[in-house]
C-alpha cells in the first residue's frame, strides 16, 4: 500500500489509507530490539494486531514501514505485512506489544521518533503516520566540503549546492553579509515573493548553513518579499 494521501503544512501528519488495505506476504519468527525508530500507539497496535492475525502465517509477519519518495514538504510511504525472515542486517526490526515492526535502513532517520495512529475525526478509516522528520526541499544529503573564511564557506555553499536546486524555479539566494553569528540572506529571482520561499529559507537554505558552517548559530532573511509582481529576474546573478 503507497501512504500517499494528502498532508499538511502545519501538522506533520500523513493519512496512509484504510488499514485493511495493508497487504502480507511469506512467514518467519520475528526477532526483538531496543531501538524503537517508529512508535504505535494503543489504537493503532490494536489495528494493526487485528488485520496481521487475519492474515495466513501472521505469526512470521511484520509491519514494514518504508519511506519511498518525497509529495511536496512531505515524505511518502508504504507500509505491508511481509515476512520478517527478509529482514535485512542494518534494518530495524522491533517488537511492540507483539507486533513486529520492520524499518528498512535506508528509512531509519527519516523515520526516527514517528508514532502510527488512527485518525482523530470520528468514523474515519485507516492510519495516521506523525512524522516529526521532513525531507530536505534542496536535496542536499551527503559531506560537502567547504574552506576559507566563515563568509567564504557561506558563499560556496550558496554558489555550488544551494543555488544550483533553487534555479530550477527560477530563483537564486545570497549572501548579504555575516554579522556575529548571524548571517544575513537576501532570496531572490522566483524566490522572492514566492508563498514558499520562507518555508524553503526556513527548512532547506538555514538547515544547511547552520549545519556546515557552524560558526553560524542564525540565519536572517533579508528580503524585501512584497516588492513587485515580477521581482528581480533580471537581476540573478547565477542565471
Amino acid at each position: 500500500m503507497d501512504a500517499t494521501e494528502t498532508t499538511t503544512s502545519d501538522d506533520p501528519t500523513t493519512e496512509v489509507g484504510e488499514a485493511g488495505e495493508v497487504p502480507a506476504t511469506g512467514s518467519a519468527a520475528a526477532p526483538t530490539g531496543d531501538d524503537v525508530v517508529l512508535k504505535l500507539t494503543e489504537t493503532a497496535l490494536a489495528t494493526v494486531l487485528d488485520l496481521r492475525d487475519a492474515e495466513d502465517d501472521s505469526d512470521g509477519l511484520a509491519l514494514r514501514v518504508e519511506v519511498t519518495g518525497v509529495r511536496g514538504t512531505d515524505f511518502t510511504y508504504d507500509l505491508a505485512f511481509e515476512a520478517v525472515k527478509d529482514a535485512k542486517p542494518d534494518d530495524s526490526v522491533t517488537v511492540q506489544e507483539g507486533l513486529t515492526v520492520w524499518i528498512p535502513a535506508g528509512s531509519l532517520d527519516r523515520l526516527r521518533g514517528a508514532t502510527l495512529d488512527v485518525p482523530s475525526r470520528e468514523g474515519q478509516g485507516g492510519l495516521v503516520l506523525r512524522n516529526p522528520n521532513r525531507p530536505d526541499p534542496l536535496g542536499m544529503d551527503g559531506t560537502i566540503e567547504l574552506t576559507g573564511t566563515v563568509e567564504e564557506r557561506v558563499t560556496q555553499l550558496l554558489d555550488g549546492h544551494i543555488n544550483p536546486a533553487l534555479a530550477s524555479h527560477g530563483g537564486f539566494a545570497q549572501l548579504v553579509r555575516v554579522e556575529g553569528s548571524s548571517a544575513h540572506i537576501l532570496m531572490g529571482g522566483g524566490c522572492q515573493g514566492c508563498a514558499v520561499s520562507a518555508m524553503t529559507l526556513r527548512d532547506g537554505i538555514q538547515a544547511a548553513i547552520l549545519e556546515r558552517v557552524p560558526e553560524i548559530t542564525e540565519v536572517v532573511d533579508t528580503t524585501d518579499h512584497d516588492a513587485g509582481e515580477n521581482p528581480f529576474y533580471t537581476d540573478d546573478p547565477y542565471a
